[in-house]
């Protein structure tokens, strides 16, 4: 009885799917490290004003970027990695867009 309850509370494996996790990661990936820089450029300290801070947007993107591409392979499936970062970037981005007015 408690085997069989175990086995239903047991969670699927990680799958490797390893072109949809890297599709996810390097395009989605990418779009969300955009749309998160944008963010900081226009919502953060100082507005887009600041002259120094267009560089360290332009730097800010690779980190994000690599960070996500990174915890992509913990996704269970290649399928949910690109549900989830597309719903990431379709919030992220209707954000930025929200933010510049």
């Amino acid at each position: 009885m408690s085997a069989e309850m175990g086995d239903k509370t047991k969670r699927a494996p990680i799958r490797p799917d390893w072109w949809g996790k890297t599709f996810a990661g390097a395009v989605l990936g990418a779009t969300l490290a955009f749309a998160l820089a944008g963010i900081f450029a226009w919502a953060g300290p100082g507005g887009i004003a600041p002259p120094d801070k267009s560089q360290f947007v332009m730097w800010l993107i690779a980190p994000v970027w690599m960070t996500v591409f990174g915890f992509v392979w913990l996704f269970r499936s290649g399928m949910l990695a690109l549900l989830w970062l597309g719903g990431a970037n379709l919030l992220a981005w209707g954000l930025l867009f929200l933010v510049r007015g």
